[in-house]
């Protein structure tokens, strides 16, 4: 049996060929297919990509799509660029500015991007993938805002493997493309590497939000490294209360900073702080200093990514994603799902330990003689 979008397909093609549509007459909208056969607009689409493929019908962008003058076997077909959405949740020098990059370097001559931000607002994120649609994109890369939540198009897109690939997230449950850092084996270093200094008593700082796969598996890891070490994991020592950070803030850092540094008035045992977000460090520090602390003398503090170092600054020990590798797979995983290469695809790229100013081995306490 014929898959949906070949029945869409084959029926608009026996009209034009039957002359019930003319050269240079609209054929009906993706919406209009959808609605007549009782399909999907995803499915719809393709099978508007391939009668346009194979030059019966050619698209204006804005207008429609419309019979073409010498339809059927001509040679015709669309020879433009794929046109893909990429959506993000926010612009960070520390991680995403140069993922955008990547993906742009990696688009040059090959596909073109359309770019929007979501804020990390799920209905936000919702309305640009319909945009997005209705305006016919060819593909989707995406920073999702949420791994619990998506929305019933996304889910269509899954089911009709239309072009996606997510980036620094997955959804849970749902089989979709995606590219990401090996975050649970990124945090398993980081912990390993406190360790090598001397600190067990390590706090951990979190987004208020535990709704995206990347967070959840940096604690993962963490806890992880913990059981492998046999030292028993304190969450007491955990913060996860912090919100000025998120996409969309809920609350200012003035309120994180005392967050933090009542949490370290709490739990002065703690020696040093693994910050799962690059601004939740920059907060980690300042609430320390203001203490009459200091770092990575008092507290050392760790942290995912950073931005570009300059040699001659105090800069953060972080674990450094492959931001220009994960960038370039998307599109590659993007442009073989386009030409129908590959299908579902999950990559996880190992992240590297870069040392720097905020983490230092702790003193040895000698007892008084």
């Amino acid at each position: 049996m014929k898959s949906l979008y070949e029945q869409v397909y084959e029926s608009l093609k026996q009209e034009i060929i039957a002359a019930k549509y003319k050269p240079g007459d609209r054929v009906p909208s993706e919406k209009e297919l959808s609605d007549a056969f009782h399909v999907s607009r995803i499915t719809s689409k393709k099978a508007l990509e391939k009668l346009m493929n194979e030059g019966y019908v050619y698209r204006q962008r804005g207008k429609g799509t419309f019979v073409s003058e010498s339809p059927a076997g001509n040679g015709n077909g669309r020879h433009d660029k794929p046109l893909f959405g990429l959506i993000v949740t926010t612009f960070d020098d520390s991680f995403g500015s140069g993922l955008i990059a990547a993906i742009e370097r990696a688009a040059d001559e090959r596909c073109l991007f359309i770019l929007k931000c979501s804020l990390g607002d799920p209905e936000q994120e919702e309305r640009i993938v319909q945009e997005l649609l209705d305006y016919g994109v060819d593909g989707l890369i995406m920073f999702p805002a949420q791994a619990e939540h998506y929305s019933s198009e996304i889910l269509r897109m899954v089911v009709d493997k239309f072009p996606l690939v997510l980036i620094d997230r997955s959804f849970k449950g749902v089989a979709a493309t995606s590219v990401s850092t090996a975050n649970e084996e990124a945090a398993k270093t980081g912990i390993d590497y406190l360790f090598e200094l001397g600190h067990e008593q390590i706090g951990v700082l979190a987004p208020a939000n535990f709704e995206t796969t990347t967070i959840e598996d940096r604690l993962d890891g963490i806890v992880e490294a913990f059981a492998e070490k046999q030292v028993v994991v304190n969450r007491e020592l955990w913060c996860s209360a912090l919100k000025s950070t998120l996409p969309t803030p809920l609350g200012s850092k003035e309120a994180d900073i005392d967050s933090i540094k009542t949490h370290l008035k709490e739990h002065p045992q703690i020696t040093a702080l693994f910050a799962l977000e690059y601004n939740i460090a920059i907060l980690a520090k300042t609430a320390v200093e203001q203490l009459g602390l200091s770092v990575p003398e008092d507290i050392s503090i760790l942290c995912f990514d950073s931005p570009p170092w300059n040699e001659l600054e105090w800069n953060f020990t972080h674990l450094k994603q492959r931001e220009a590798e994960l960038g370039k797979l998307a599109v590659e995983r993007l442009l073989n799902m386009y030409y129908e290469e590959t299908g579902f695809e999950k990559d996880r790229l190992p992240a590297e330990l870069v040392i720097g100013s905020s983490t230092k081995k702790m003193k040895v306490k000698h007892p008084s003689s």
